[in-house]
């Protein structure tokens, strides 16, 4: 199930290079993101993330992994997806 469109889609060379560094494909990533499995928020962040969803705000998701975080940001006009590294914000 799609919950909102991505836009473009980017990837930081840091997320990429972790992404290879730790077996993680990137494309999973971006489809538990589409799909509202947000990965490892708080009940007050993903409360925040159905209400983005439903009024076209900012969609913000974060994957733990045993080397570190990969988040994934959809801008609220849906133009565009980052995957980046907690430290490139």
């Amino acid at each position: 199930m799609v919950l909102f469109k991505l836009g473009s889609v980017v990837a930081t060379p840091g997320a990429l290079q972790f992404c290879e560094a730790h077996k993680i494909n990137p494309l999973l990533l971006l489809g538990r993101h589409l799909a509202g499995d947000w990965g490892d928020l708080t009940a007050d962040d993903v409360a925040a993330n159905v209400h983005a969803v439903q009024h076209d705000l900012r969609v913000f998701s974060s994957y733990k992994f045993s080397g570190g975080k990969v988040w994934v940001i959809t801008e609220a006009d849906r133009s565009s997806t980052c995957m980046l590294l907690p430290d490139e914000y």
